[in-house]
């Protein structure tokens, strides 16, 4: 075949792909966001891993070392000064992330991803009291967004792009895919939804939990024992428990900045908040005579599926937890959450007739939900962790939680899409912060 010819052969058929993709221009979009799912979802995918096999063996070792509490200060003063001498653009965490959702500028930091993996570490390490999902979507938002810039991508492209980061972060560290994609076009934008981001979400979640797991990374698994039938009486408790469990919510939401403010007004010089966090929380420690209340948390969240536990469990873990991440010290809100519902839900068996595991696996859930404005991606999580037949359950706690919880959450740069009464339709439009 001569040059012209070849020519003419290649030319016929790049018009033809053309006409084509013009014809059916969805599928050069799920091509398109295929393959950079894929990428980003590895790179996801094995960051979590990484970050989850540190989290246990930090745990682990603490445990077994108990006397690292004593040093939680300095760790706090350490995590401090290095964000004020050097990550000042990223200590704004998972608002940062929410921020360029909303309003894409500069590129995110890549050491966003490394400094909130050491402090999270280093949290963890020495016995704060705190989770692991805003360090897992830090990561997940800093890691994918450096490939904005190769990709080419256009504003709107880079901010689905963001989104499907915190759906992989979110879905790979806690085994959930399906409530990572939700959580991810939920948790930014308060009673909307993006839907041209779902599918971006779907995969890359799909995708980083899929690595997550070929790098032989364990997740927790609960259970919940007895579920009743659905029943008039039954919801009707299931709405009462909601109610509590939105109290809850917004009590933390409130609470955690709350004490942050006090925190930075009493306290100029930002390195020394964590160390005086960490002197609060390892004496409390030491007092309690306990670390269960410390980390994680997730031996206290699985015993509450089964056993009776204090009904005060649940208020002195939100207190340590308050304290460890307003001071400044690094992780997340939502496992310390977690251990807060479940032991809410615990104790509130005591005087609603619904069974304990039940309520333990309703509260896991429902002050999640109330607390970050996604009660969607919750009731789905439950059902992924818990199994389908409580879904009636735990979707009325969800969405009782967050309606009572108002115009409150810990992420502070929520836009009000849709307000959750009429009452306050003034509000949409706005960030939380601005209220």
């Amino acid at each position: 075949m001569s040059k012209n010819k070849q020519k003419s052969f290649v030319k016929r058929n790049s018009v033809r792909i053309k006409i084509f993709f013009r014809k059916y221009p969805s599928l050069l979009y799920l091509l398109k966001w295929a393959a950079i799912c894929l990428i980003i979802g590895v790179c996801i995918g094995t960051a979590s891993a990484g970050f989850l096999q540190s989290l246990n063996w930090a745990t682990d070792f603490r445990e077994n070392h108990l006397w690292l509490i004593a040093l939680l200060p300095i760790g706090g003063f350490l995590i401090g000064l290095l964000y004020h001498r050097l990550g000042k653009n990223v200590e704004a965490g998972n608002n940062l992330i929410i921020d360029t959702i909303h309003e894409p500028k500069q590129v995110i930091p890549f050491r966003m991803a490394s400094f909130v993996y050491l402090g999270t570490i280093v949290t963890h390490f020495l016995g704060g009291s705190a989770g692991r999902e805003g360090t897992a979507i830090q990561m997940a938002g800093s890691i994918a967004d450096q490939f904005s810039k190769p990709f080419k991508l256009s504003v709107q492209d880079r901010q689905i792009l963001i989104i499907a980061a915190v759906a992989g972060g979110f879905g790979s560290v806690f085994g959930t895919p399906l409530a990572g994609a939700i959580f991810a076009i939920e948790f930014y934008f308060i009673g909307r939804i993006r839907y041209n981001a779902l599918f971006p979400a779907f995969l890359t979640a799909i995708f980083a939990d899929i690595i997550t797991k070929l790098w032989q990374t364990p997740h927790t698994h609960y259970h919940i024992p007895s579920i009743p039938e659905v029943s008039f009486l039954n919801i009707v408790y299931a709405i009462l428990a909601g109610i509590f469990f939105g109290i809850c919510a917004s009590t933390f939401s409130k609470m955690i900045h709350k004490t942050g403010a006090i925190f930075k007004s009493t306290i100029s010089y930002p390195p020394l908040r964590p160390f005086v966090g960490g002197i609060i929380v390892a004496c409390a420690v030491w007092i309690i005579g306990t670390t269960k209340y410390i980390g994680l948390g997730i031996p206290t969240i699985i015993e509450s599926f089964d056993q009776p536990l204090p009904a005060y469990d649940f208020a002195i873990k939100m207190i340590l937890t308050i304290i460890t991440l307003s001071a400044g010290f690094k992780g997340g809100e939502v496992t310390p959450l977690f251990f807060i519902g479940a032991t809410l839900g615990n104790a509130l068996s005591l005087f609603i007739p619904l069974p304990t595991g039940l309520l333990a696996g309703m509260g896991f859930v429902a002050v999640f939900a109330g607390a970050t404005n996604t009660p969607i991606a919750c009731s789905i999580m439950a059902i992924e962790l818990l199994g389908v037949e409580c879904g009636v359950f735990v979707t009325i706690a969800c969405v009782v939680s967050y309606l009572l919880s108002g115009h409150r959450s810990i992420y502070t740069r929520q836009v009000i899409g849709e307000a959750k009464n009429q009452r306050f339709s003034n509000e949409e439009g706005k960030r939380l912060n601005e209220l």
